[in-house]
């Protein structure tokens, strides 16, 4: 019997997943069901689609899979999640029926990373404020703020997909990179080429603290009043996380003074209020939630999904598989 795929996301988040190289990709790999509805799917059409499924791919818009959707896939063996966190997706009963589960989150990671980097240059090198000043008339005022990422102290809180991404890339400059995650050993730290610190510790010795932490109940403004005071004055505060991990009323305070300087892709709740602080400080950067998969950088997602979908017929271990255990430490 050949392999049937179920392709549960809409028509508009498959054409943003996937091209037609990707496609042609999954139909190699066996029957492919494709869902034809526009809209977020009903649990009616994850029936049809998923029915007799061997494997499944969701996406943004996908419902919880209950048991009344499982029930029409009992050879069911495997679930890729064509998005970051799963879940929306995943319910107990899944679990129960030992359906294995895989995100896609570390391509949504290398997207976050590479615009935390880029945040972390453009501030450092004081281009904002340059790029107004050149505008309003101005020829290098602001000069003497430039930085480089030379010789300087990079704190990474949360050394999870992003995270280690992000220190990944970060191990192309000279510089020191300390990172606070309660859920990795000093060893495994070590191995990824930084230095595991405590988090007040991170926040007195960095130039730069870039967040990668999970929303989760432990991590609810744990960059508080108190852990903003301890930073450095000058230092520069990149999100890229959650808007629920920073104090944001702590932080307009901090920035009125005109002692930090902020990237902020992330809010809480987003947009900001139209006369929100943030828009309006010049020592704070907003972005409109850009920092992960945003239009062709969607389609990485959707390489990943085809590859680990390859990865599950051919028997080979999963890059991204996630266990029921994992939940309440991810995003």
């Amino acid at each position: 019997m050949e392999l049937k795929i179920a392709i549960l996301p809409d028509l508009v988040v498959q054409r943003k997943l996937f091209d037609a190289a990707h496609r042609k990709q999954l139909e190699s790999l066996g029957d492919v069901v494709y869902n034809r509805t526009e809209g977020m799917p009903t649990p009616e059409t994850l029936k049809d689609v998923i029915a007799g499924a061997d494997l499944a791919v969701t996406s943004w818009g996908c419902t919880p899979l209950t048991k009344e959707i499982l029930d029409q896939a009992p050879r069911l063996r495997a679930v890729v999640h064509a998005a970051g966190t799963v879940k929306p997706v995943v319910t107990p009963e899944l679990w129960s029926r030992g359906i294995r589960v895989a995100s896609c989150n570390d391509s949504l990671a290398v997207g976050v990373a590479e615009s935390a980097l880029a945040l972390t240059i453009a501030s450092l090198k004081n281009m904002w404020r340059l790029s107004q000043i050149t505008r309003e008339g101005g020829w290098g005022q602001g000069r003497e703020l430039v930085r480089e990422l030379y010789g300087i102290t990079v704190g990474v809180i949360g050394a999870g997909k992003a995270g280690r991404h992000y220190i990944r890339l970060m191990r192309q400059f000279s510089v020191d990179i300390l990172v606070y995650d309660p859920f990795s050993t000093a060893e495994e730290i070590t191995r990824i080429g930084a230095v595991k610190a405590e988090l007040n510790e991170l926040l007195e010795a960095s130039d730069v603290v870039s967040l990668h932490a999970p929303s989760i109940p432990s991590t609810y403004h744990l960059i508080n009043r108190e852990r903003l005071i301890m930073m450095k004055d000058d230092a520069i505060l990149i999100n890229t996380a959650r808007g629920s991990i920073v104090d944001e009323a702590a932080l307009v305070e901090q920035l009125q003074k005109g002692r930090l300087f902020a990237c902020l892709d992330v809010t809480a709740p987003e947009p900001p209020a139209l006369d929100h602080p943030f828009r309006s400080l010049p020592n704070c950067i907003v972005t409109p939630h850009i920092a992960g998969a945003v239009n062709n950088g969607i389609k990485r997602l959707g390489q990943f999904a085809v590859e680990e979908l390859g990865r599950l017929v051919r028997g080979v271990p999963l890059l991204g598989e996630v266990k029921p255990e994992q939940l309440e430490t991810l995003a």
